[in-house]
């Protein structure tokens, strides 16, 4: 059986998939073409694809009737046609407990960073600006007492609210249904009235694909903060660079629409948004347990199993 895997992984996990007897080719490139990936994924039994690969119909049927089980090496699998994959039975499968923990710890980074302000003192400290302390240089936000929203209240949500608390901020949230925690649910208008500091933990969807548009941009509280760690098109970013030159005081941004943002683009010229190139799971353990999770997955089908983390 063949395995094409889309990127380089970290740590020994697809040694496992040699050990089996599998024929592993692995992309080493920072980027793959599309071109390539049609080409690579001929014939193959799996596959790794990052969330830079978009797997559609057209590489499902560039592999054929081979292909078995599409194994992502992230939690999001937006980039994945799941309605393609079910017509042609090939299995789905994601790593959503690998890097809880890692992209709470960036959000909360992410919310220090523009809340405290932090880049601006690096560039004033590395640019020679800085020549004194002064009572009222680089004022920011002090976290306790804050509102903290959450929109989607899932396994990383959960694991920032718990952060959260630890810096004396009171947490809200708001998600599909409600759920039995101790936070306040509130829907989502309410929340954005209300929380001085909104954080996006939902999926990417149909129905969530620019879910903060100018409207409910301009309905956040003024002078609060915007946090983004889930996936870049859940923000009208035209609105949010808007925004951010008087109604909002900073963005922290994992995740951005396009990602990764062109050079030269809008959002990199205001000193109120601090971005960040995807890198909420970027921890040596997390990416390497994702590797983990992505080829246990991956075996599981192939070897007739249910897989642990299935999607469709």
């Amino acid at each position: 059986m063949r395995v094409f895997v889309t990127r380089t992984l970290p740590g020994k996990a697809l040694e496992r998939l040699k050990e089996r007897g599998l024929e592993v080719e692995v992309h080493e490139g920072l980027f793959l073409p599309r071109e390539e990936l049609l080409r690579k994924v001929e014939g193959v039994h799996g596959l790794i694809p990052t969330v830079e690969d978009r797997i559609d119909a057209e590489v499902m049927d560039r592999a054929g009737k081979s292909l078995k089980v599409i194994a992502c090496y992230s939690v999001g699998v937006d980039h994945v046609d799941l309605k393609a994959a079910q017509r042609r039975g090939i299995r789905v499968t994601h790593t959503p407990d690998a890097l809880t923990e890692a992209t709470a710890d960036l959000t909360l980074a992410l919310l220090l960073a523009v809340a405290r302000r932090v880049v601006e003192g690096v560039d004033l400290a590395r640019e020679g600006q800085w020549r004194a302390w002064h009572p009222e240089l680089l004022l920011g936000l002090d976290l306790e007492g804050l509102t903290l929203g959450l929109v989607g209240m899932g396994r990383i949500g959960q694991a920032v609210a718990k952060r959260a608390l630890a810096f004396g901020m009171r947490v809200v949230y708001t998600s599909r249904t409600p759920k039995p925690l101790l936070y306040p649910f509130l829907p989502l208008e309410d929340l954005l009235a209300t929380a001085d500091i909104v954080s996006l933990h939902a999926p990417l969807t149909p129905e969530t694909f620019r879910l903060l548009n100018r409207e409910r941009l301009f309905a956040m509280k003024p002078g609060s903060l915007l946090i983004n760690t889930a996936r870049g098109a859940l923000v009208d970013t035209e609105a949010l660079v808007e925004a951010l030159k008087g109604h909002l005081f900073g963005a922290g941004l994992d995740v951005t629409d396009p990602e990764p943002l062109p050079k030269g683009h809008p959002l990199y010229a205001l000193k109120n948004a601090v971005i960040t190139p995807h890198i909420g799971s970027a921890g040596r353990r997390t990416r390497e347990r994702m590797a983990e999770v992505a080829v246990a997955n991956l075996l599981a089908v192939l070897e007739g199993r249910e897989p642990p983390n299935p999607v469709v």
